[in-house]
């Protein structure tokens, strides 16, 4: 044994690296054990604990891997302190040391950063309010810190001493990080006018994106489109396009219904006695028939009008009588929202025919219940039409024309 130790200690003394090496070996093993018992018990405990809390924090810790960043900070200030025991390359491992520990503390103050976002999103406000693209901001800043302290160690001068060249390197920079910087300027835009929240419905035809935003960070916002793609739109370009953001209309409760049925305007006609007959025993519209025959009556007695010709004084319509049915059908009808507008309008006639549009919004907002509603009301007023003895009016088809041919050979 005294033999092996002479040996040993005559070896060192010939080859004096050979020192330096067996220490480094030593350093190198002493910090590897230290940090498996660090992750193997410390961070065992951690998540024993966190599985065990009722806190949603000590969980994101965890995901975002905070505890095992910081865990990398026991073996590397074990090995800036046994530095001395080599002192050949002791200066070169401690520069090293130092290196690896800038780049871990940047790394952790990253995932503090993130997991203090994780955290915030899981509050009601951050939809309204999202700070992603602000924490961003901070861990690039934070990298950049990072990296110009590691030039400072390689280059063994002080941080302060490189940033005051960084002026003459402006133009390079803002060229470089022009996207960042126009990102960030938007993102501080949308959250001051509050124009879009983390679940709201946004259309934005230019860039295909029509959905949900799911996710609004510095540089893109990600919007997952109804056929379930994924749609990303630079964040500055929000505010260079116009885009249409539906939340208005889930605060208002109610979705807008604004389709026309076309009457044929060959159809329309006056009112004889035998449809107001029929008129009055609609439920739905008898009242009004009673009230519009008295104002009718009313107002040609008072001004002599001669009744015996139709076109003298004030009659009925089978189109105005539809009207009236239309509007009281929509009124009452329970999937329509009665606090936000109903009307029933006539447009301007053209070739199709004469235009009555349902303008109203259903109290149901989501999309499949929405047209169902839509469908249903449709459904019935299409099929009520030939009640007002109208036509839908619609272009002639090739049966049209098959049986008008046929009717003219059969003749």
């Amino acid at each position: 044994m005294r033999q092996i130790i002479a040996s040993v200690k005559q070896l060192f003394e010939t080859y004096p690296w050979t020192n330096d090496v067996f220490f480094l070996f030593i350093i190198l093993t002493a910090s590897y054990l230290a940090f498996f018992v660090t992750t193997k018990f410390f961070l065992t405990f951690a998540k024993r604990f966190a599985r065990k809390s009722k806190t949603r924090f000590d969980d994101i810790l965890i995901e975002n891997k905070v505890l095992h960043t910081i865990s990398y900070f026991v073996p590397l200030l074990l090995i800036k302190n046994l530095t001395f025991l080599t002192p050949l390359i002791g200066s070169v491992i401690n520069m090293l040391a130092d290196i690896l520990l800038i780049l871990v503390t940047a790394r952790t103050i990253s995932s503090i950063l993130s997991t203090a976002n994780s955290y915030y999103e899981y509050k009601h406000k951050s939809k309204r309010r999202p700070i992603k693209s602000y924490l961003q901001v901070v861990i690039i800043i934070n990298y950049i810190v990072a990296i110009i302290l590691v030039i400072g160690v390689l280059t063994h001068q002080q941080p302060w001493m490189l940033l005051s060249g960084l002026g003459a390197m402006t133009a390079i920079i803002l060229l470089i990080f022009r996207d960042t910087i126009l990102s960030f300027v938007a993102g501080m835009q949308i959250n001051m006018y509050d124009l879009i929240h983390v679940g709201d419905w946004i259309e934005m035809p230019q860039f295909g994106a029509d959905g949900d935003v799911v996710d609004i960070a510095l540089h893109t916002i990600k919007v997952q489109n109804w056929d379930k793609s994924i749609t990303v739109v630079p964040t500055y370009k929000l505010l260079d396009n116009s885009f249409r953001n539906w939340r208005g209309m889930e605060q208002a409760g109610g979705r807008r219904i604004k389709r026309a049925i076309y009457i044929d305007q060959n159809s329309i006609k006056f009112c004889d006695q035998a449809m107001i007959e029929k008129f009055e025993r609609i439920h739905l519209i008898s009242d009004y028939v009673k009230r519009k025959l008295e104002e009718l009556e009313r107002y040609n007695r008072e001004h002599n009008i001669d009744d015996r010709v139709k076109v003298n004084g004030r009659r009925m319509t089978n189109i105005g009588t539809f009207r009236a049915y239309t509007i009281e059908y929509i009124k009452n009808h329970p999937k329509i929202n009665p606090n936000l507008t109903k009307m029933v309008r006539q447009l301007p006639p053209g070739p199709q025919g004469l235009p009555i549009e349902i303008y109203a919004f259903t109290n149901d907002i989501r999309w499949e219940n929405y047209e169902a509603i839509q469908a249903d009301i449709f459904d019935h007023l299409l099929s009520v039409v030939p009640e007002f003895d109208l036509r839908i009016f619609q272009n002639p088809s090739g049966k049209d024309f098959y049986e008008l041919s046929a009717r003219i050979h059969s003749s």
